[in-house]
This record gives C-alpha cells, structure tokens and sequence, in this order.
C-alpha cells in the first residue's frame, strides 16, 4: 500500500496506533514511517498494566520515542475497598511501580484471570483504548500490530473491520506477515527491539508473567528475576486468603463447593474431559509451575532437563544482532 492509497482510506482521519513495547506494534510504526509519516502525524498510547518487565518500560520510555516519537501512556485506575489499599501498595512497591493495575484488579476481584475468565484485557486495555478513543476530537483509526501467523483465532482477523466497542475501524496492516517480516524492518531501521527478546530468548513480552507464558518462558523468569515469582506467589497466598473468608463467610469451603484455590497459573499438563470436552480447571502454585517448566518436554515432574540452549544467545540469533553496534 502506498500512503496516497492509505490517505484515500482514511479520508481525513487520524491514526493511533496501540503500542507494548513488543515487536509487531513497533513494527507497525516502522511502516507507517516507510509510508512516509511523520511522528506528530499519528498518535502511539501505551497500557501500562502496572505489571510489566523493568526492561519494557526502560524501551517504551525511552528508546521508542527517540524512534517513533513521544508515546502516550494509558491505566485504568482501580476502585478499591480502603481496607485493599494498602495490601495494593505493598505489592506496588515491591513491583517498583507507583500503581498496578493488574494487582489491584485482581484484589478487586478476589481471582485471578483465566483462559476463560479473560478479564485483563479487557479491564486494563481494552477499556482505557475505548475511553481515550472515544474522547479524541475528530474520527480516528486505531492500529493494531496482530498477525494472523500468531494463532488460529487472530487468522481470522480481517485487515480492516469497524470496532462496535471502539466506535471506529480498526487497522491491522500486519495481519499477513510474518516474524521474519518484522524482525527484517526492524533491521532495515537499524531499531534493536527490547531487550527481552535478545537477552532473555522472549518470543512475546507484555505482561510478566501472561497467564498464557510459555514454558521457555518461565523458566527464563525462574533464572532472570526469581525475585518475581516471589512477588507473585506472595500474591497468590493473599488472594487465596480472600476467596477462603469469602466462602467462609457463606459457610462454604472450596471442597465443599469443588473449586479450586485460585492461583495465576492453571495445571499446565491437564487434559481435556472426552465427555464434557473441557480441560480441567484446577491451578498450579507458581513454585510447582517453575518445578515443571523445568521439566523434559512430555516428562514427569521428576525429569529435570540438565541442560538448555542459552537463552539469551537464541534470542539475538534470532533477531541476528549479536554484534550489532546500533544504539536504537
């Protein structure tokens, strides 16, 4: 597409691209400057969860706008019972942030999300995007770097589709490309992508931990920041208290009521039920999620994996800037 077929397009309106700190959003903004677009010609928001990597800030603060342009940050503020607050803070500071979203949300809550209760997209992302769409004067798009290569959900996706939610059309101009694709412009900008993908091996970032972390992913976290999982089990026993008192309350126990205590993570190795076709839907502690990750592809708890590709070096083949001397 050239920028006079794209002008043809939006007939006036103006772009925002949805950015993380990940590497099809800056990709997209890549694009847009193939295209010919200026920084001040478009606007690029953030969502900051409250519960991200150090080093995903560091990019979105400071590398990214030194090569797309000032980004603006998003967060959903909470509502919080008073007696919450404090617990939140104490979370916030171990976190190193002045407000988590994330953390609050699911004290709020009293949960965690899940597969299928998938509220944290939609509470600390989805939400914000629509408030501050729909708040801008004059119409807009909204772009979004999703790619159909990534799962069979997104292969559905359309290029151009009007959001309901949003109240204007979305754009996905990545939809048919490739990690390849994006890794090349990147390379072609002379851009180093956060550090995480070349330091840690990451293939995504955003959240840290996801829900849907991979397992390569968890073990990088056990041996780069063990001080998180701290963090989260700590979590995990604090919201496990509160949906114990609230049952309690009713004179109810998880065991009488076959739930399972909440905890971030699912049994990453359950099955699906033949009869119900559902997987089943008992939690993992984050320490018992690590044991695992560690574990031999298809083994048993009991079969450790000794030896792993370095991660960090996989990642920087991958992105083949190992002895690149960029500064972006």
């Amino acid at each position: 597409m050239t920028r006079t077929e794209l002008n043809d397009i939006l007939a006036g309106r103006r772009l925002v691209v949805s950015v993380s700190g990940g590497k099809d959003s800056t990709a997209c903004c890549l694009y847009l400057m193939e295209l010919g677009f200026e920084p001040d010609e478009y606007d690029r928001i953030f969502f900051d969860t409250g519960w991200e990597h150090d080093l995903l800030y560091e990019y979105v603060e400071n590398d990214l706008p030194a090569v797309v342009g000032p980004v603006t940050r998003l967060q959903a503020k909470i509502d919080l019972k008073e007696e919450l607050v404090p617990i939140a803070e104490h979370f916030e500071k171990m976190l190193g942030v002045e407000y988590s979203s994330m953390v609050r949300l699911c004290l709020k809550k009293g949960m965690f999300p899940s597969r299928v209760r998938r509220w944290c997209t939609q509470g600390l992302k989805v939400f914000p995007a629509r408030d501050y769409l729909l708040e801008r004067e004059g119409q807009v798009v909204n772009v979004v770097g999703i790619r159909a290569q990534e799962s069979a959900a997104r292969s559905l996706m359309l290029e151009w589709e009007h959001s309901g939610t949003f109240k204007c059309d979305v754009w996905r101009p990545l939809i048919d490309w490739s990690e390849e694709d994006v890794i090349a412009i990147h390379q072609r900008h002379g851009v180093r992508p956060c550090r995480l993908y070349l330091e840690q091996g990451s293939t995504r970032v955003g959240c840290y931990p996801c829900i849907f972390a991979r397992k390569a992913e968890l073990r990088a976290m056990s041996d780069f920041t063990p001080e998180r999982l701290s963090i989260l089990g700590e979590l995990e026993e604090v919201v496990m208290d509160m949906a114990a008192a609230r049952y309690a309350d009713k004179g109810e126990t998880f065991e009488s009521l076959g739930y399972h205590p909440p905890t971030w993570f699912q049994n990453p190795i359950s099955r699906t039920d033949a009869k119900t076709g559902k997987r089943a839907g008992d939690g993992w502690p984050i320490d018992k999620v690590i044991k695992w990750a560690r574990t031999t592809r298809g083994g048993s708890m009991n079969q450790v994996e000794l030896f792993t590709d370095p991660t960090g070096h996989q990642g920087c083949v991958r992105w083949g800037m190992c002895d690149t001397g960029s500064e972006k």
